[in-house]
């Protein structure tokens, strides 16, 4: 095989290496010459497949068990692996609360609930608390172990959640609920009071990570929610692959926080520096009661008021004219109409000519009027030359233009500053408060603490056993559609796809299959005479003079006859081309 060719193939397998989908090829390439015919024995075939051994099944693994996690007393203000059906009722209750100004039907808190194995399950006794139900609100809820007061340690709240069918539009964040007289968990709905919201919502293409807080004004007592800025980090794949995912966030004394999906960095900021609308109001405001002056000029620019419309401008002169140069063909069809009635449209069976009119077929346009014209002749429309449209004065500096008017600044009377926002309303329930188009939402393993050691252990015996046992099973999954599914994210990749796919493609087919030689880059694959012919036919007039003079040395009674000697000329003229052809190929 040529080297251009290797060249190109070489290029076209990289390409497949570098989008990630490498398969092995079986079958033996063979180099076969265009002169040479090989031929194969039916019985060695019929051996070799008698011979051939099915593939070896994938190794089964051994299933694995889910083992309760360990963690100290006192090490968290809620930790719940759901053990068993037991926890839904006992622990967590749900709510039978309705909601204000909805209809009674819409309402309900009638959503669904259940502790369940998820499905597939990676980790044999594994139990979740799933909501069940399409198009309905969910409520339920579990007071903490003890209340988590926003002090001088860090907060952190983790949880898992696996989209069991995907998720097409709805919510599962959780409501960390606010500590007060008046919190029932059997009425959380809606308003109920909270101090953090934090997970993932989703509807359509919107996919979000919200992470809320209501921050109390020290001065009026009154709570204005906070909302962190947009994640800079990729987590879409969470509601598509089916698979169990781990939320997490944490909230430092010193207003830092990070959000992570699992145990990817995926947000960070600062509470006095991230959060909308700002946790502190500015020290100044605009006057709500200054007024822009009547003689406020603020027009940069006014009309020339000592500009004059020139005497010859036309205003209703109109934008198009007829063309005067225009004449009509002389075989132009006044007679012909432009359209007629299809001949080929039939009356439908069920036309009521009482409830639908006279029918009447549909029209076509004349076929005689496609070389030429019909109708009445009209000159085409050109541009007028004289039009000028509307005239206006040119525009000019104005002399009274005072700059935009912006009122005056005063002191804020509802200024504060609380340059500790992290001391939230203490935390004393969580609580999921959904509406979601997608079932089989499973919810696991809530974790709340102040111990990022904690929270990383819990992870590590809870949701990194159930990662692996899943992807494992997903391990057989085409890497394309991997590949496919990052696209979602960043849309950019597309255009590296078809530069590593296209550029080796068309490189394989420029070289491989390149466009046929011309005669001038092959002479001898044509009839017209090339330069080695001609050199070749002087070679031969050479030879023949050289012995014609020998010839006459001799003396012209030994000649060879005349049909002799063009004979022997000829041959020798064929003989001296074959002999240029074979010089020009080996070169």
């Amino acid at each position: 095989m040529k080297l251009h060719r290797l060249l190109a193939l070489t290029l076209l397998l990289a390409s497949v290496f570098v989008i990630g989908h490498c398969q092995e090829d079986d079958e033996d390439m063979m180099m076969v010459d265009d002169d040479e015919d090989y031929e194969i024995d039916d019985e060695m075939m019929m051996d070799g497949e008698a011979e051939e051994e099915e593939p070896a099944p994938k190794e089964t693994r051994p299933p694995k068990y889910f083992v309760a996690p360990e963690i100290e007393d006192g090490a968290a203000h809620l930790a719940e692996p759901f053990l068993n059906a037991e926890a839904l009722g006992s622990k967590w209750i749900v709510s039978k609360a309705k909601k204000d100004d909805v209809d009674e039907e819409l309402a309900k808190y009638d959503g669904k609930w259940a502790v369940e194995e998820p499905e597939p399950q990676a980790l044999i006794g594994d139990f979740g608390l799933v909501l069940k139900s399409k198009a309905k609100h969910h409520a339920v809820s579990a007071s903490l172990d003890k209340p988590f007061v926003f002090e001088d340690e860090p907060f952190i709240v983790q949880y898992e959640v696996k989209y069991q069918n995907g998720m097409e539009c709805g919510g599962s964040y959780v409501k960390l609920l606010s500590d007060n007289q008046g919190l029932k968990l059997s009425e959380f709905h809606d308003k109920t009071p909270y101090t953090i919201m934090f997970g993932p919502d989703k509807c359509g293409g919107d996919n979000k990570l919200h992470f809320i807080f209501r921050h109390k004004n020290p001065e009026t007592g009154e709570y204005e929610e906070k909302h962190a800025k947009k994640p800079t980090g990729t987590f879409s794949q969470v509601f598509t692959d089916k698979k169990t995912h781990l939320f997490t966030l944490i909230v430092e004394p010193d207003n830092n926080y990070e959000i992570l999906v699992d145990q990817r960095s995926v947000s960070s900021g600062n509470l006095l520096e991230d959060m909308t609308p700002a946790v502190n109001p500015p020290a100044e405001i605009d006057d709500p009661d200054d007024k822009k002056p009547s003689d406020w000029d603020d027009k940069k620019k006014i009309p020339d008021p000592e500009a004059v419309k020139p005497d010859d401008w036309d205003e209703d002169a109109p934008a198009k004219i007829p063309d005067p140069d225009a004449e009509k063909p002389e075989d132009w069809l006044d007679d012909e109409p432009e359209l007629l009635d299809d001949p080929d449209a039939e009356k439908p069976e069920d036309w009521d000519d009482e409830m639908d009119g006279e029918w009447e077929p549909p029209k076509i346009k004349n076929p005689k009027c496609d070389d030429v014209g019909c109708g009445v002749w009209e000159e085409p429309m050109i541009t007028n030359p004289d039009y000028k449209g509307k005239w206006k004065a040119a525009m000019i500096d104005n002399p009274n233009y005072k700059g935009e008017w912006k009122p005056r600044r005063i002191s804020n009377p509802g200024f504060f500053e609380d340059l500790e926002p992290f001391k939230m309303t203490t935390i004393a329930a969580v609580g999921l408060e959904l509406w979601s188009m997608t079932d089989q939402i499973l919810f696991d393993n809530f974790l709340i603490t102040s111990s990022r050691e904690v929270a990383d252990k819990w992870a590590a015996d809870t949701w990194a056993p159930k990662k692996d046992e899943e992807n494992y099973s997903s391990s057989g999954d085409s890497v394309v559609g991997s590949l496919l599914g990052a696209t979602e994210e960043r849309p950019w990749l597309w255009a590296i796809y078809a530069l590593v796919i296209l550029i080796p493609i068309f490189l394989c087919f420029r070289f491989c299959f390149p466009k046929g030689s011309s005669d001038a880059e092959h002479p001898k694959k044509s009839d017209a005479t090339s330069p080695d012919d001609e050199d070749a036919k002087e070679e031969g007039e050479e030879e023949e003079g050289e012995e014609e003079e020998g010839g006459n040395e001799e003396g012209e009674a030994e000649a060879e006859p005349e049909g002799e000697e063009d004979t022997s000329v000829r041959q020798r003229k064929k003989e001296n081309q074959s002999r240029s052809r074979t010089i020009f190929r080996e070169g």
